[in-house]
């Protein structure tokens, strides 16, 4: 069983570090939203942090996913089936969501990345996390509306494609956070860097495209970053969004 470590990062609002992928957890009144959900062998952990802000997983509403990559939907087939809980991601992302195609890093990737520093501990941790066990989703729908969804924390889905085809981030403006997914994170075994960045090109389907997609942040209500990979960020968002396209500049030298 793996371990994970939760952060209040806003009023009902609460990211969630797993063995090496984070997700978020929203709540409101007697009810949960689920934002992503690490890898395979993070379920228990899942449970776990939704029991530690005082819920159950029944409590669970909604699963939100930012992409279907399977360090962040691996526990979900598990739970969702377990507990019956609908799944929720772009349009795009749907059939990925259900295995009808892979966007991932190959293994010919990370081999041609070996000489990386982190990158062949990174890929021996991802194996013994579940990273080759199956975890379509069947049950994956899209969004059941535009604009903010009915669901605690009002999560408003925005397209931040390129990483994967249907990548999605979801603002959250009355609480003034932004959920980024992997579009920008802060952190990864992978990287030198510290603070907001982008992950390596080898993992991004199309990484000139999530470059664009950082555009689509710009000028969102948050002063609460909430990546993906890494810590929280407080603090001005066009400034985490200016750094982390220096640190993806960095990457292409």
């Amino acid at each position: 069983m793996s371990e994970s470590r939760v952060v209040q990062a806003a009023e009902g609002t609460y990211l969630v570090h797993g063995s090496s992928t984070n997700w978020v957890i929203l709540v409101e009144d007697d009810s949960v939203t689920l934002i992503d959900g690490g890898y395979p062998d993070d379920a228990d952990a899942v449970e776990a942090s939704v029991r530690e802000v005082g819920y159950r997983m029944r409590d669970v509403e909604a699963v939100l996913v930012t992409h279907a990559h399977v360090d962040h939907i691996g526990s979900l087939p598990h739970l969702t089936r377990k507990y019956g809980i609908p799944v929720h991601l772009d349009r795009v992302e749907v059939a990925h969501a259900k295995r009808e195609y892979l966007q991932q890093c190959t293994p010919k990737q990370i081999v041609a990345n070996a000489w990386r520093p982190g990158v062949l501990p990174w890929a021996a941790h991802v194996l013994r996390a579940g990273a080759l066990k199956p975890c379509a989703i069947p049950s994956a729908e899209p969004f059941p509306r535009e604009g903010a969804l009915d669901l605690p924390g009002r999560p408003v889905p925005v397209p931040t494609h390129g990483h994967t085809s249907g990548h999605s981030s979801y603002h959250l403006p009355e609480r003034g956070v932004l959920i980024s997914g992997d579009t920008v994170i802060t952190g990864h075994p992978t990287s030198r860097a510290k603070g907001p960045q982008m992950l390596l090109p080898m993992f991004h389907h199309d990484g000139a495209r999530a470059l664009q997609s950082l555009d689509s942040l710009e000028g969102l209500r948050a002063d609460v970053l909430l990546p993906g990979h890494g810590p929280l960020r407080t603090g001005s968002l066009s400034k985490a969004l200016g750094e982390a396209r220096e640190n993806a500049a960095r990457h292409l030298r």
